[in-house]
């Protein structure tokens, strides 16, 4: 579908990896002067901290049916009215959902697990860059997929993922080890329902492997590094890519089938910018100037 401004969404579950995705496409679009509209999928959650311990207080019942993975609780409708708006006049509402780690908005003000106002997109950008849990969503009531022109899977293998989150939400965001790993188990059936059917609707899948022992996720370890791993990149269409060109830039690439591509894990921000930009730039050159 030919739209007059692209969407690119990178999916991926919380502590999947996608802000190395993302950084990645920042010195692309700082590199050619490409000015991206950024929204951040947290910020469509439904409810803030406060009202989600209110909640589970009061109906305890609930923790599971609520957790972030769900659709019931994140406002998908409005998600999906944003990626249809600006993909035809490149306007949209948006807001922040606070992090820990987002220390000037703490410091102006704002409190962890909440959101701010909703306001509008910035103006004359080029493309819509959505970096969340839910971009290639398709559901009974909700097609998030039909709006997007680049998809991006970035899924670690479950037990680094799970190594990932761990790390994040207890050295970043303060929670006890405990608690992170409920919330793993008490989301598994949305993660299952919701997240993992996304990955095979993407255009290309990023799954870092590691080459270290995790067979024990919940056991504290370190997050096996960039030299410890791999990263399988997977193609939906295989013409898409310059398979001979990436294995000469790529040291030490391989492949494992027509459409699938192997880099070691230092790699991967590499891999990532040779594989991306001529589809970036092939995006933009598409689009319909009125």
């Amino acid at each position: 579908m030919s739209r007059e401004y692209p969407v690119i969404a990178i999916t991926g579950s919380s502590g999947a990896g996608t802000t190395t995705v993302r950084r990645a496409f920042e010195r692309m679009f700082s590199r050619k002067g490409i000015k991206a509209a950024f929204v951040d999928g947290d910020a469509f959650h439904r409810y803030s901290r406060e009202d989600l311990a209110r909640i589970f207080r009061d109906e305890p019942e609930r923790k599971n049916e609520l957790s972030h993975f769900a659709v019931e609780a994140n406002l998908l409708d409005r998600l999906e009215r944003l990626f249809a708006e600006y993909g035809e006049h490149g306007a949209g509402t948006y807001r922040h959902y606070i992090h820990a780690e987002d220390k000037r908005m703490l410091e102006a003000g704002y409190r962890v697990g909440t959101f701010t106002e909703w306001q509008p997109l910035p103006g004359g950008t080029d493309l819509l860059f959505y970096e969340g849990l839910h971009g290639g969503l398709v559901s009974s009531h909700h097609d998030l997929a039909q709006h997007v022109d680049l998809l991006i899977g970035v899924t670690p293998t479950v037990n680094l993922e799970w190594i990932q989150k761990i790390d994040r939400d207890i050295n970043m965001r303060g929670h006890s080890h405990d608690a992170v790993v409920d919330t793993i188990l008490g989301r598994m059936q949305d993660y299952v329902r919701y997240i993992v059917p996304q990955f095979s609707r993407t255009h290309i899948n990023f799954q870092r492997v590691p080459t270290v022992d995790t067979s024990n996720p919940f056991e504290p370890q370190a997050i096996p590094s960039d030299a410890e791993s791999f990263v399988v990149i997977r193609f939906r269409d295989r013409d898409s890519a310059d398979f001979p060109y990436l294995l000469t830039m790529l040291s030490g690439a391989f492949m494992t089938r027509p459409n699938t591509l192997v880099v070691p894990g230092a790699q991967m921000p590499l891999a990532i910018e040779l594989i991306l930009e001529p589809q970036i730039e092939a995006l933009l050159a598409q689009r319909r100037f009125r």
